[in-house]
């Protein structure tokens, strides 16, 4: 796998652990559990990470195909990071963002289930980018509707950031339900 892969499906590994870690520290009767009025239970967090995966990658499909019709060379450059306001943004967990509605949950989906639906879009980004590796991914870039045009590289670690986000999201979640359960944790 060219290294600049290898480097962001790195930070991704590292992200899906700590989403994983943080799943498995709300009881498995609780993650259907809403710790609050309008606010997302486990198995809703990990449907919409779920969604904004499959969105993405799709987006990325089109893109790197319409690349490739283009021309797309070897990848050569050296690679652009996620640009720090956007880590930044994504880390700051004091200021409640309402997803777009193409990504809100629609809270059927229970938590194995959403959890599965994360792994299979995994599978499915992994299988695009091996597709495409050795190719100038950090040329293919496709608009995100807040910070604007991004490369592939630069989306899987978007992704990333979103899941740690979202695994903050549940520990505060495990914090509340497990209150509410009388102090019980794990699965």
């Amino acid at each position: 796998m060219h290294p600049h892969l290898s480097a962001v499906f790195s930070r991704l590994d590292v992200s899906r652990a700590a989403l994983g870690d943080a799943v498995e520290s709300v009881a498995a009767p609780l993650r259907q559990q809403c710790p609050g009025p309008d606010r997302w239970s486990v198995a809703e967090v990990l449907e919409h990470l779920s969604i904004v995966e499959r969105l993405i990658t799709g987006r990325m499909i089109d893109a790197i195909a319409a690349a490739r019709g283009r021309g797309l060379s070897a990848e050569t450059a050296d690679r652009a990071v996620l640009p720090e306001p956007i880590e930044a943004r994504m880390a700051n967990r004091t200021t409640r963002r309402d997803a777009p509605a193409a990504a809100i949950p629609t809270g059927t989906v229970d938590a194995a289930a959403a959890w599965q639906a994360i792994e299979d879009g995994h599978h499915r980004l992994r299988t695009v980018a091996a597709d495409a590796d050795g190719l100038a991914l950090g040329e293919v870039v496709f608009e995100h509707p807040f910070f604007g045009p991004m490369t592939v590289y630069q989306w899987v670690e978007l992704i990333a950031a979103h899941e740690g986000r979202h695994a903050e999201q549940i520990k505060e979640i495990a914090r509340t339900v497990t209150d509410w359960a009388g102090g019980s944790a794990g699965t």
